[in-house]
């Protein structure tokens, strides 16, 4: 099996910056590590180009501003002619997180933050190698089958009816940023209010939720603290913050926190599904999409046990299978769909939780 052959061998990386200093702590963070080999660094796209072909790394690390090409220019040349995972490190700036966005639309699988950002060197380098094995497992041509799907022109379904006090509540890793799009360009203006909690490092969530904002038919936006849920909006917690869901009255608003990360993770899906499953049980809907580990999977668990409905992106369509996995074998899914049927049934069993809530009535 491929899979198997994969996990006898070392994981071979390109590292591709223009900056020598980066180079180097790249390379030596990445040397520490057992089961990633560093084959070769770049200075630039046309260097890299050269040595892609010479050492036939599994991954690529790009940097996304460079001279004599950018980095978002090679990555499209890259994922038409010769596709390969590519993990982009961008800068901690409105300006490098606005293009991080852009790379993850034109075909890289993850973006993490350049050295020097406030994260340890040692923290950087756990997650940099996360999203490198993360990206070691992805298939690049369902990479790119995703992205066409994403892209395609959507109408937005029909308007829902009682909407009051319920909730959507999304979770996604590897490959979500696409998952997310195509879901998210589907719902409806009138839709429940959505909690999304998608890894992604700091000040990138926000780039992401304006970019998602600008094609959803629903009010798209990062997500702060004591903030109403309401239908109409869709709020995506802040990278390096986890977000809870809390319940005054008879409305919902999200609580923001760094406490210790979960599953290795903050933003963690496992955080934001446990506080659904508490305070809204039957009232949500819960989706767990693509992306590596089982963050969120126990969390989905709870919701279900709650009365929750929920649903898992199947093997086919995912980036990585691994966290809708974890949550299809604990029996956390109710429901196990294709991505491009995920936005649909929400709406479905939004609108049957709705008509169950005012027939109670």
């Amino acid at each position: 099996m491929r899979g198997r052959e994969k996990l006898e061998r070392k994981i071979k990386v390109l590292i591709v910056d223009d900056s020598a200093i980066v180079r180097k702590v790249l390379s030596e963070l990445l040397g520490q590590v057992s089961d990633i080999e560093v084959v070769g660094t770049a200075p630039d796209p046309y260097v890299a180009r050269d040595k892609i072909l010479e050492l036939h790394p599994d991954v690529v690390t790009l940097d996304v501003e460079m001279p004599r090409m950018d980095g978002i220019t090679f990555l499209r040349k890259l994922m038409q002619y010769h596709p390969l995972p590519v993990v982009i490190i961008s800068s901690l700036t409105p300006k490098g997180s606005r293009l991080g966005v852009e790379a993850l639309e034109a075909g890289a699988v993850d973006v993490v933050p350049k050295p020097g950002s406030s994260l340890s060197v040692k923290d950087l380098g756990e997650i940099l190698c996360d999203k490198i094995r993360a990206a070691f497992f992805c298939n690049p041509q369902k990479r790119r089958m995703i992205s066409r799907v994403s892209n395609a022109e959507y109408k937005p379904e029909a308007g829902l009816r009682y909407t009051t006090d319920k909730i959507i509540a999304i979770g996604a890793s590897t490959g979500g940023t696409e998952a997310l799009c195509l879901i998210l360009q589907q719902m409806p203006p009138d839709c429940p209010g959505i909690t999304v909690v998608q890894h992604m490092p700091a000040l990138f969530t926000k780039a992401f939720a304006e970019r998602l904002d600008q094609i959803c038919p629903m009010k798209v936006k990062e997500a702060e603290d004591r903030e109403w849920v309401q239908p109409g909006k869709v709020l995506i917690a802040p990278g390096d913050y986890h977000m809870a869901v809390h319940r005054s009255g008879a409305r919902y608003l999200v609580r923001l926190g760094q406490g210790p990360r979960v599953y290795y993770q903050r933003p963690s899906v496992e955080v934001l599904f446990q506080s659904v499953a508490r305070v809204a049980g039957p009232n949500a809907v819960g989706v767990i999409l693509t992306g590596m580990g089982a963050d969120g999977s126990k969390g989905l668990k709870a919701m279900r046990d709650a009365g929750a409905r929920t649903i898992a992106q199947d093997e086919r369509t995912s980036v990585v299978f691994g966290m809708p996995g974890q949550a299809i074998k604990l029996g956390a899914a109710e429901r196990v769909l294709p991505l491009e049927r995920v936005s649909s049934e929400i709406i479905c069993l939004v609108s049957e939780v709705c008509a169950g809530s005012a027939a109670a009535g």
